[in-house]
């Protein structure tokens, strides 16, 4: 038995635990990376999430920073700035509402969409160089290990909320 192999073996389980989330994490930072490559090389420069908030409108067109604020559950201030970057790259613009002054649609421009579409296809290209050589019962247990670890992060939430509300429950009596 090689070294590696019997180091695997001794590793402690958080500390297996610990390399399954790096590889996750190194895994999406070169995907986003790839992802975004495609634009640097014309004449955007988009970040993941004004990526994110593109598509949001490319869905929603018409919605508004509060409809975003909901939907992310973010900073107001922060996603403010990052509709201004799109804005001011021409990908979104804003139609105010004679009504409404406060409230101010948003939607896609034309080139919005056009790099939207781009980065879609971006998607589709690196996710078949990212599972080549894997066999399709291999790509189906992964989705299904990965569907397992989301429902068990996705557990921790309701589990620390009722925790959160025991804890404010046991304070509120004290």
């Amino acid at each position: 038995m090689n070294r590696a192999k019997v180091a695997n073996v001794n590793k402690k389980t958080d500390e297996v635990a610990d390399d399954v989330f790096e590889s996750i994490h190194t895994v999406m930072h070169l995907f986003r990376s790839e992802q975004y490559r495609v634009l640097r090389e014309g004449r955007y420069d988009l970040t993941h999430m004004e990526g994110k908030i593109l598509g949001f409108f490319i869905r929603h067109p018409g919605a508004t920073l509060r409809d975003l604020v909901a939907h992310l559950r973010q900073d107001k201030g922060q996603l403010a700035r990052l509709i201004r970057s799109l804005k001011d790259q021409e990908l979104l613009e804003a139609q105010t509402d004679a009504g409404d002054r406060r409230s101010v649609p948003l939607h896609p421009t034309r080139e919005g969409r056009n790099v939207h579409h781009i980065l879609q296809r971006q998607v589709r290209k690196l996710s078949e160089v990212a599972i080549k050589g894997l066999k399709a019962s291999e790509r189906r247990q992964f989705v299904v290990l990965l569907n397992k670890v989301r429902s068990n992060l996705e557990g921790l939430r309701d589990t620390s909320s009722m925790l959160g509300a025991q804890i404010d429950s046991n304070a509120a009596s004290h």
